[in-house]
């Protein structure tokens, strides 16, 4: 198609023949012969001038339909393309097509869509109205007419991202119902999903938060055509979902989209981290208990049922239970799940027995597991496999030092592994003061959602917390509300499972962290101090993905990582196990993780100047000393002081009263 312009000139025009190289006059009909037959006849003679235009005031076009043109059918099919387009494989393409007020949210929901899409592996593009109008349509203006053609042109260019594969978000107001049928229709014609989705917020709601000044604008008479003020906006029928956007938070609204893109077959399932808790339904409580006393039983150890807490309360969804053989292996070579798309999952949650156990049992289409007497949980379906100790350690910890103190335990355990589906007949209680800190997921995520936190980010730890770990907690808050977050909460979350001898225990560690909150280092308005109740590995890099996840799988979306997580002197030479670097630079890299941002750890050491800990800057080394874990402790057990500003008093006082304990006790 060919645009004839009226172009203005106040001399006559100078053109370069690119053949001859050179400047001359305009000589239409020589050019026109030299075009191709068919397209001469659509060509006038020579250019038309307008006397209407004076300078460049008006540019108007005359536009010619296409005519004699056939569509191409693509070689590639959309099952193909889908096989290659993003890591999951299978087609995705449609449209999502947001449609309400200016002001509604539509623009916010999109780009929320849009970046959980794409961190889950799913290709994902979103057309905003402002963006759009900035290039595809920068020459259409409000009128009726330019409101139709720019609906026309996005549903036009939406198709063409679906028909490629890419789940593709429109936001715009398309205030006419007509307009929004024809994008409908349009993706009917070429086989493409098209959901409408209207963001509904009432009127007062859009103009309370009117971000950009526009309906004040429009109702003091400076814009003219706003839809909602002196334009109609046509409510959607029957749209495929309403999301209430004045009465939900843009996470709820973000989980209703994804249902509807999940009941469609357009997302897989597990993309939606739901927390897949094991427990027993309390109406079918009753029969579960009476079934489980009359199975035979596996006699578990309290580190057993520490992992049959983790799996009941949902932290390694979407595990139905302790890892049958196949989901072991993908574990152990490839750090993920891989059946229904790849999660990442890179520890091993297994429960071994002994020969006899897997003698007396195999066969049996259920057991019971019994802890201290008392049956607990029913495993359906059990699948007895070798127990490779050694294979296993050197793959998961990249050693095999039988001092390593998980080791032990793994090689001293049984020589085979039974996996199956568990139902947890009640919620794990330790009965020690703490389980009221002992939140699951879904709890947590309660929490979060109670105090309005519009980000969360966690912080694992298995150590007393000293004024270096609050500078990083307090550093990622700053960090966050400058990038515009409005009420960031803190995730305190101490490790609550199985830890070497020599490491401070639970109880003592709660009652420090409690004394940080008293003293003001952490802000305990907007700080929950929880249990996370999984043993300790001591796996470095490879075991940080797994506390990464599990707290991702808890509604955590920022993850403060810290020096040599995971990390422990190796038994025998006495140097770091892992290299304490390499936990951070694994975790940025890490699969599946992509939809928890890694904070990365900064060293911190004690300011001798300021008297406070500080971030280490290495062309002032002379004015810091960096305190050691050791040293803390040799410290504490002596009962000197720290030097001010290392940890707060009343928390560092709880650590000289466990230490002098231990000497009590001795």
């Amino acid at each position: 198609m060919l645009r004839v312009l009226e172009v203005p000139f106040k001399k006559p025009p100078v053109f370069f023949d690119y053949r001859s190289q050179k400047f001359g006059g305009y000589n239409s009909n020589e050019r026109r012969n030299r075009l191709p037959p068919h397209i001469q006849a659509s060509v006038c003679p020579s250019p038309v001038f307008s006397s209407e235009m004076s300078g460049v005031k008006k540019l108007r076009t005359d536009l010619n339909r296409s005519t004699n043109v056939v569509y191409q059918a693509h070689h590639v099919s959309r099952s193909k393309r889908g096989q290659v387009v993003g890591t999951r494989g299978g087609f995705r393409g449609c449209t999502i097509w947001l449609t309400g007020l200016s002001g509604a949210g539509k623009t916010t929901i999109s780009f929320a869509l849009e970046e959980y899409l794409v961190s889950h592996a799913i290709p994902c593009y979103s057309l905003d109205g402002d963006n759009i109008r900035h290039g595809l349509n920068k020459n259409l203006g409000f009128s009726a007419e330019d409101r139709e053609e720019n609906i026309r042109r996005i549903a036009e260019v939406a198709k063409l991202f679906a028909d490629a594969g890419l789940v593709c978000i429109t936001s715009f107001i398309s205030p006419f119902s007509k307009d929004r049928e024809e994008a409908s229709k349009i993706h009917a014609s070429a086989g493409l999903p098209f959901f409408e989705v209207f963001i509904h917020a009432p009127l007062e709601v859009c103009e309370s938060r009117d971000v950009k000044g526009l309906y004040k604008k429009a109702r003091a008479g400076e814009i003219k055509g706003f839809t909602g003020i002196d334009s109609d906006y046509e409510r959607p029928e029957a749209p495929d979902l309403v999301l209430k956007t004045g009465e939900l938070s843009v996470n709820e609204c973000l989980h209703q989209v994804l249902e509807l893109l999940r009941d469609q077959n357009i997302v897989p399932g597990e993309i939606m981290e739901e927390v897949n808790e094991l427990f027993v339904p309390e109406n079918k409580l009753n029969l579960a208990v009476a079934d489980a006393n009359t199975l035979p039983t596996i006699s578990i150890t309290k580190l057993d049922l520490q992992w049959v807490q983790v799996l009941a309360e949902g932290w390694a969804s979407p595990l139905k239970g302790f890892m049958r053989e196949r989901e072991f292996l993908q574990v152990l070579h490839f750090g993920n799940l891989l059946d229904g798309g790849a999660i990442n999952l890179s520890v091993p949650i297994v429960l071994p027995v002994s020969a006899e156990t897997k003698q007396k049992l195999d066969g049996c289409a259920a057991v019971a597991l019994e802890y201290q007497g008392s049956r607990v949980a029913i495993l359906r379906n059990p699948e007895f496999y070798e127990n490779r100790k050694e294979e296993r350690c050197a793959r998961q910890w990249g050693t095999t030092c039988p001092q390593h103190p998980y080791i032990k335990m793994v090689m001293e355990g049984g020589d085979w592994l039974v996996g199956g589906d568990l139902e947890v007949l009640e919620q794990i209680k330790w009965n020690d003061g703490l389980d009221q800190y002992r939140l699951t997921p879904q709890e947590l995520k309660q929490k979060f959602k109670d105090m309005k936190a519009d980000a969360v980010f966690a912080f694992q730890l298995r150590n007393p917390v000293h004024n270096g770990h609050a500078l990083l907690m307090q550093d990622t808050k700053r960090r966050l509300l400058e990038r515009g977050y409005k009420n960031p909460v803190l995730l305190l979350h101490p490790l609550g499972g199985w830890t070497k001898d020599d490491d401070v225990p639970l109880d003592w560690r709660m009652k420090q962290h409690a004394a940080v909150l008293e003293e003001g280092i952490l802000d305990p308005a907007n700080t929950i101090v929880a249990i996370f109740p999984s043993p300790m590995m001591y796996a470095g890099p490879t075991e940080v993905q797994w506390h990464c996840r599990a707290r991702m799988i808890a509604g955590a979306n920022f993850y403060i990582v810290g020096r040599d997580p995971a990390g422990m002197p190796h038994p025998e030479t006495k140097k770091d196990l892992y290299d304490p670097t390499h936990g951070s630079k694994v975790l940025t890299m890490a699969p599946g993780l992509t939809s928890v941002e890694i904070i990365p750890f900064r060293v911190a050491a004690y300011n001798k100047t300021k008297r406070a800990m500080d971030f280490y800057d290495s062309e002032r080394h002379a004015d810091f000393e960096f305190i050691s874990g050791t040293k803390m402790r040799n410290m504490a057990r002596s009962g000197q002081n720290p030097p001010d500003g290392f940890m707060a008093p009343k928390a560092w006082k709880v650590l000289v009263e466990y230490y002098t304990s231990l000497q009590k006790d001795k």
